[in-house]
């Protein structure tokens, strides 16, 4: 379903579904076909047995929500943030990328995540991010990376070690995260969002199902990957080589998770990136999911695993902990 909403509040009735990100003036499209609730109306015929994941606030969680990153005119890009209510010491920052192929999603989706990791010990970010919709390809990227450049600012407010952030992003984000991650230090990507003295570098990445190069054999990205980009393959093939993670996968890439689900094309590409990275020694972990639909981590039975995995690999990666291979 797409709507255009002009200087419309979005209903009470759809507080469970959408973000307070959401519940806001907005003069640009919105595409809401994929929600909570749609995607388990998807999946629950073909696995009777699944569970939505819940968002709940742990008691030692604080939060802070609508909090402006970017303008953009009379547009305001928000961010909630979750962090140790404590405040006992510096924290390493995640930032959560939700999916729903760069037209539709929002960040309630990627809720219950940034709130299980909180909990563990980190601060995490749930950004909202121009779609296809309102403006294509790069600009999602730009503000992702500006998302980052502003939780860098942060650091009197929250307790953010500034030298240990990473992006982690499921689908479409996943590919985002990825992309972010693969393109540190390069002027064209970065974008205008204020900040520029800060690095939009990551110190790790967590790809969940996130295509890795959009024109590949693996991958059967099509109409929802153009609208984004601008354009088929045929028409824009620069755009498309120049959005995939994998062309910009090198010496500088940092630790990689990659989660999948039973069905490899979302993870597109990956083979590829791993070659690349263990040529110079950059730390990865791949995991896959058997049987798993996509949009799994939405989900019990596999929302535990995707927390574990992500988790352990954020530990010994940005925590140093000797943590156990699961």
């Amino acid at each position: 379903m797409v709507r255009t909403l002009r200087k419309f509040t979005i209903a009470a009735s759809f507080s469970l579904l959408l973000s307070p990100l959401m519940a806001q003036e907005v003069d640009y499209p919105r595409d809401t076909s994929y929600t909570l609730h749609s995607a388990f109306q998807k999946y629950v015929k073909r696995h009777p047995f699944i569970k939505i994941v819940k968002a709940e606030i742990p008691e030692d969680v604080a939060k802070k929500e609508d909090l402006v990153y970017r303008q953009l005119g009379n547009r305001d890009l928000k961010l909630d943030v979750y962090y140790p209510a404590q405040k006992k010491e510096k924290y390493p920052a995640v930032l959560l990328v939700h999916g729903g192929g760069w037209r539709t999603g929002d960040p309630s989706l990627l809720e219950p995540m940034a709130q299980r990791l909180a909990a563990e010990g980190y601060v995490t970010i749930l950004p909202e991010y121009r779609l296809s919709l309102e403006a294509p390809y790069p600009a999602a990227l730009h503000d992702l990376k500006a998302a980052v450049r502003w939780l860098r600012t942060q650091s009197q407010e929250f307790p953010i070690d500034t030298a240990k952030v990473a992006v982690l992003g499921a689908s479409a984000g996943g590919q985002l995260a990825a992309l972010l991650g693969t393109t540190s230090g390069l002027p064209k990507f970065e974008g205008e969002g204020g900040n520029n003295q800060y690095s939009s570098a990551v110190q790790a990445i967590v790809d969940i199902d996130g295509v890795l190069a959009f024109h590949h054999p693996e991958s059967e990205e099509g109409s929802m990957a153009a609208q984004w980009l601008g354009g088929t393959y045929e028409e824009v093939p620069e755009n498309w080589e120049e959005a995939s993670a994998l062309r910009h996968a090198g010496s500088q890439t940092p630790p990689m998770l990659f989660i999948g689900s039973a069905f490899p094309r979302f993870l597109a590409g990956k083979n590829d990136m791993l070659k690349i990275l263990n040529q110079y020694d950059i730390y990865t972990e791949s995991y896959t999911l058997p049987e798993a639909p996509h949009s799994f981590w939405l989900f019990h039975p596999w929302f535990e695993p995707t927390l574990d995995y992500t988790l352990g690999f954020l530990d010994r990666v940005l925590k140093e902990k000797e943590v156990e291979l699961k």
